[in-house]
């Protein structure tokens, strides 16, 4: 049972009491992320989020961390493409103490100027380290292709020059417009007291207003053929991304697009891993993976591959999407991996960490939060026509994107002409 309560400012609190458990999981998330900005500022979601770390009116960086290390506790944060958030995990009798800490870092900012210095060149050197990695960097390689010259396409941390150009003003005034109370969830799993709870959380945030919901312009996915993009270099294996636009957060075929994800790369007994890994030995890593978003999406595979076998192993994944386009899935395999999709959520939600960060996203983005059961009935409706249907939605000929970073050997001509579902 969920517990929601929407503040008279807006800020929206999600909730759930777990009562035999020992720790408390609180997360802070704001509806702000690198959708959110220009190409001028592209970045600064991210720098932002750095930033708070280094220290509030209350408290000071060495503070944040110490007081909350110092009980057991753990802080972190991310942003990602549509969101920012701060979570901590810590013995239950420590809420307060967490409370406090993350409310204030997210409110009160202190933003000095030599915080701001030091973090741009750490920054910096992130967007080189992520560059230096072919397995990451084939992913923004991807991005590029699938939403070309939108902030979608473009990295979370940003370009030497945007996060070169961005300075405290800028960074005040962007925490001043998005993080307000109407675009806030306070999400928390665990062991409390849900009332107490509540009045806390309406006592830190009074005051607080915002009047406006912050948005970002919708993509435009206007691809109409096969795209191609290789990053020559000198690495021990070719990295491929291979991506097609998906289906948005909240898509009626998500759970199809879900077992269709396992289906094909969730895990050792996927298609992928068997025919490209098992059998051919043409890679060591393969998987999928599917992105989520208000009003998009995206299905990818990813490999490491061997130098020497890059065509047969594009190839190999393009056969193995097309297949399951044309025909239903069998009925053993379509039901083990209905047991793998929910037996893997019903396992993150006995963690406080995974249940708070489930029911805080959907919060953030849908307003809404759907409870287990409600899944595990929406699957038990499932047909294996639902997972052809969603294939055949997204494994399009005009809605292909490849990347590959390596020495690639094969010509660009010929790595075009397999780019072909069939």
């Amino acid at each position: 049972m969920y517990q929601k309560t929407t503040l008279s400012n807006g800020l929206r609190i999600i909730a759930h009491p777990m009562r035999n458990m020992q720790s408390i999981a609180l997360g802070i998330w704001i509806n702000v992320g690198g959708r959110y900005e220009s190409h001028e500022f592209k970045g600064i979601s991210h720098y932002l989020e750095h930033l708070l770390f280094k220290g509030s009116k209350k408290y000071s960086c060495r503070k944040i961390k110490e007081s909350l290390e110092g009980v057991g506790g753990s802080l972190n944060g991310f942003t990602s493409e549509e969101l920012t958030c701060y979570l901590v995990k810590i013995p239950a009798r420590h809420l307060d103490l967490a409370l406090n800490i993350i409310s204030d870092m997210a409110v009160n900012p202190l933003l000095l100027q030599e915080e701001i210095d030091k973090e741009r060149t750490v920054i910096l050197e992130e967007i080189k380290m992520y560059k230096d990695l072919p397995q990451s960097y084939v992913h923004e390689l991807l991005d590029e292709l699938l939403w070309p010259n939108q902030p979608l396409g473009m990295s979370i941390a940003g370009t030497p020059e945007s996060v070169g150009r961005i300075n405290r003003q800028d960074l005040a005034l962007y925490q001043k417009h998005y993080y307000t109370p109407l675009n806030m969830v306070v999400s928390v799993c665990g062991k409390f007291n849900y009332r107490d709870f509540r009045k806390k959380v309406e006592h830190i945030f009074y005051g607080l207003d915002g009047k406006t919901r912050n948005v970002f312009v919708g993509v435009k996915e206007e691809q109409s053929s096969p795209q191609l993009k290789i990053f020559t270099k000198d690495t021990e294996q070719t990295h491929l991304a291979l991506g097609f636009h998906g289906l948005m957060r909240d898509h009626p075929l998500r759970h199809a697009l879900g077992i269709l994800h396992i289906i094909l790369g969730a895990n050792m007994s996927s298609r992928l891993f068997n025919e490209v890994r098992e059998k051919r030995g043409l890679a060591y890593e393969i998987a999928t993976l599917v992105k989520r978003f208000q009003d998009t999406g995206a299905f990818l595979v990813h490999a490491g591959i061997d130098n020497r076998k890059t065509s047969d192993a594009v190839a190999v994944i393009l056969k193995e999407l097309a297949d399951i386009k044309h025909s239903l899935v069998a009925i053993d395999e379509f039901k083990r991996a209905k047991e793998f999709y929910l037996g893997q959520l019903m396992l993150s939600l006995e963690d406080t960490l995974e249940h708070m960060l489930w029911i805080g996203e959907s919060t953030a983005t849908l307003n809404r939060t759907h409870t287990l059961k409600e899944i595990i009935r929406e699957v038990a409706q499932l047909r294996r026509e639902d997972i052809r249907e969603a294939a055949r939605r997204i494994f399009k000929n005009n809605n292909l994107n490849l990347a590959l970073i390596g020495p690639i050997k094969d010509s660009q001509d010929k790595l075009y002409s397999l780019l072909e579902l069939k």
